[in-house]
């Protein structure tokens, strides 16, 4: 492996590029229809901290022209057939999905994230998923696998929790079906499972877009590195990876050499709202 540290510098193993910048400028450098799959997880404007070189308390408006400059390069570079997900607050995926649906990407999936992660917001129904969008660059998938989930039983007898309508016998023996509504993705929320203070994602949540999406020797795009759960999870897979990360690096390059980064858990009262 190979880092060359500093802002707007890459840091490289043998399946993949990282580079420390801003993703606008780093998608800007990345050739047209040369990506397989595009995962997106942006901050989600909730004045969190995220540490130097990132402002998560924009303006509505500012915050969606920013997010509509890097869904137009993401769609660019990403092949004919190629997927993109776009993990975020049901609020702001409302309008993303409008400007994906101004270029030339073709809705596949809002999927339902079961995340209950605060206390009930006052006047409010209680917020309890995040949203992942699935988007296509033309009319039809490149790839498309089909995931299914373990039959779910009861973990004190052990029993089947649904009946399936008297059809048991009949389902696959790997399992049902995935559907758009996914309820086995816990939060990180433990020190000991955390390579960085801020949020991160489950690498069940990476495992299942990526098996779905694409196949081995694929390309796949994470435009906010974060902890490095993308390209982690990519290198297991034996996908090729590439992406950017405007903040502190350290923490992917420690995780993707296998050692663990130092840092300090926020205090509960520090750590900001979470479903909005």
């Amino acid at each position: 492996m190979e880092s060359k540290g500093g802002n707007g510098k890459y840091y490289r193993t043998l399946h993949g590029e990282l580079f420390n910048g801003d993703c606008r400028e780093y998608l800007r450098s990345l050739e047209s229809n040369s990506i397989d799959v595009v995962f997106a997880d942006p901050p989600f404007n909730l004045n969190k901290d995220y540490g130097i070189g990132v402002n998560d308390n924009l303006t509505e408006d500012a915050y969606l022209a920013w997010c509509l400059e890097w869904v137009i390069e993401s769609e660019r570079v990403l092949r004919d057939g190629g997927a993109l997900w776009i993990y975020n607050i049901p609020k702001w995926n409302l309008f993303i999905a409008q400007q994906c649906l101004s270029l030339n990407l073709q809705f596949r999936h809002w999927v339902a994230i079961d995340l209950k992660m605060n206390l009930p917001i006052a006047n409010k129904l209680y917020p309890s998923h995040y949203s992942l969008l699935y988007f296509i660059k033309g009319k039809r998938p490149r790839v498309f696998n089909k995931v299914r989930t373990p039959i779910q039983v009861c973990r004190h007898c052990g029993g089947d929790v649904k009946d399936y309508g008297g059809h048991r016998g009949k389902i696959h023996p790997e399992g049902i079906n995935l559907t758009d509504v996914w309820t086995d993705i816990t939060p990180v929320r433990h020190a000991n499972t955390k390579f960085r203070a801020a949020n991160q994602l489950n690498e069940k949540l990476l495992e299942r877009v990526i098996e779905i999406s694409s196949i081995p020797g694929d390309v796949i795009l994470d435009p906010f590195g974060g902890s490095g759960t993308t390209f982690a999870v990519a290198e297991r897979l034996h996908r090729d990876w590439k992406g950017s990360e405007i903040g502190d690096i350290q923490p992917i390059i420690s995780r993707l050499n296998g050692t663990r980064h130092e840092f300090q858990m926020p205090n509960k009262g520090d750590a900001g709202k979470g479903i909005n």
